[in-house]
């Protein structure tokens, strides 16, 4: 059975008829540029072969009901005129801030039936994923003058405004803006985009992901305290965002003594450094044939994140080290970071090898075993029913 063919037949046992369609969004992996999306920088993610499915029918009563595949016996229906930051919460709130995007389209209600494989908690944008289908359902059947870009602000709303996840708007472009062979370049600032292609099966490369099985919160933790940082960064600098800073010397200029200024230059370093890295790969991409090539870029990208933004775990570091001693090209933390998954570069011919070794290591340590599986460079959201 089909994964749309899945969808609706989980549509009918939840609403008792049909949805009016069914779109896919996927996960994202992002290969190089963490923590630059917010700073008005540049982001090269692709999307994963992962994809939250969304069911959707429109309803006439003013109430929209919101039904997790996963979880068939946790419905939940409000008013659409009731929705509100936090109401409902939980998985909920992401369809749901973008029904609530959307309100004056979409009075007469909703039914939205979500399915999908897009690991949750990995760093992989599973909630982008699930923001980005219903945006581009109710685009489809409510609102067919919103450009992909107003989709984007949509779904990044939702996750900002509606569940209180302050990211940028690099998972939400990624999920509606990708395409299948390629990475997608994107300048967050003015929203230009290119789609640089990346073969790794032609160079006999795979991607490894590694899900350490610590799970992350984007709307909790670290998160909001690393933006903030950045933000009083670019402040004390006199620059609009760190993506305006100069150089990779600029930052020392926080170092003022205090231990606020050693965190100040850390966390203004580490986006300096990693726009230059996101710069670097992207033009080995364009100018040789050689991917393997961008392998040092990534690991000094995980050091960047390990040591002067300070998101990494020890299961993360375990993973980049135990892959690069297995031979890998190079290896990082991705995501928002204080858990997730790292992403390795690695000849397809130690793939597996290096999966083991990643997993022997971690029984080594005491870790929970980790999940791996490799991906490649796949569409982004579509309508697929």
């Amino acid at each position: 059975m089909t994964a749309a063919a899945r969808a609706r037949r989980a549509f009918a046992e939840a609403f008792g008829g049909q949805p009016e369609g069914v779109w896919a969004a996927p996960g994202r992996v992002n290969v190089i540029g963490e923590h630059t999306d917010y700073n008005d920088g540049f982001v090269l993610p692709v999307a994963l072969p992962h994809t939250t499915r969304a069911a959707v029918a429109r309803r006439s009563d003013g109430r929209v009901a919101l039904v997790s595949a996963q979880h068939p016996s946790d419905r939940v229906e409000v008013p659409v005129a009731e929705l509100a930051p936090g109401r409902p919460g939980g998985w909920a709130g992401y369809p749901a801030g973008v029904v609530d995007a959307l309100r004056d389209r979409v009075r007469g209600g909703l039914s939205v039936l979500v399915d999908g494989d897009v690991p949750a908690g990995m760093g992989l944008s599973s909630s982008a994923a699930l923001s980005c289908s219903v945006a581009l359902a109710l685009r489809d059947l409510a609102a067919p003058d919103l450009a992909v870009a107003d989709l984007v602000d949509v779904a990044r709303r939702a996750e900002n405004d509606f569940v209180g996840a302050p990211t940028g708007i690099l998972d939400q472009s990624a999920s509606l803006l990708c395409t299948a062979g390629h990475a997608l370049f994107l300048d967050t600032r003015d929203r230009s985009s290119e789609q640089v292609p990346l073969d790794l099966a032609a160079a006999g490369l795979e991607l490894l992901v590694v899900d350490t099985g610590t799970a992350h919160d984007h709307a909790t933790g670290g998160y909001g305290d690393r933006r903030r940082e950045c933000e009083q960064a670019a402040a004390r600098l006199g620059v609009a965002a760190l993506r305006d800073v100069p150089d990779v010397t600029a930052p020392a200029a926080l170092d003022d003594g205090t231990p606020e200024g050693a965190v100040l230059l850390r966390r203004a370093r580490h986006v300096v450094t990693e726009n230059a890295r996101v710069l670097e790969v992207v033009r080995i991409l364009r100018d040789t044939e050689d991917p393997a090539a961008i392998g040092p870029v990534l690991t000094a990208g995980h050091a960047s994140l390990r040591d002067d933004f300070q998101i990494s775990t020890v299961e993360l570091d375990t993973a980049v080290v135990t892959a690069l001693e297995g031979g890998a090209a190079g290896a990082r933390m991705v995501g928002g970071g204080f858990g997730g998954s790292a992403v390795v570069l690695v000849d397809a011919a130690l793939t597996s090898t290096v999966a083991t070794m990643i997993t022997d290591r971690f029984a080594q340590e005491g870790y929970r075993a980790p999940r791996t599986f490799t991906v490649v460079p796949s569409p982004g959201a579509r309508r697929i029913a």
